[in-house]
């Protein structure tokens, strides 16, 4: 599941490098001109950027502290990785979050790791 706002950075990012690409060409022809409204464009795209990047790290981290506030945590075996549907199927609720997503990142996961209410 992508969220809306990797997706929009996604997008912002792109038009980010065809505006610095273009940059070079308006330089060697002197138009002043577009080139000021190219810089002030991406000064736009730039700040437009950094708050989807902060509104998605306030996502993670709301994310992250709910996970720490289950009262049981521990690393998923390979036998239990190997067969997920099992597992979520017996213990109910589970969150199971991988070391190499922006989440595991965030909560600095060395090994793939469930979260639940009760022991399992």
């Amino acid at each position: 599941m992508k969220e809306p706002e990797k997706n929009e950075i996604k997008r912002l990012s792109d038009q980010l490098d065809a505006l610095n690409r273009k940059e070079p060409q308006l330089l060697e022809s002197g138009e002043a001109e577009k080139l000021g409204e190219l810089l002030k464009e991406k000064e736009v795209l730039v700040a437009e950027i950094e708050r989807l990047r902060d509104v998605r790290d306030q996502k993670l981290s709301k994310e992250a502290e709910k996970l720490m506030k289950l009262p049981f945590s521990r690393e998923i075996t390979k036998k239990e990785q190997a067969d997920m549907g099992t597992l979520k199927k017996t213990v109910r609720g589970i969150v199971v979050v991988h070391p190499m997503t922006a989440l595991g990142r965030e909560l600095g996961l060395k090994a793939m790791t469930g979260y639940a209410k009760k022991a399992f």
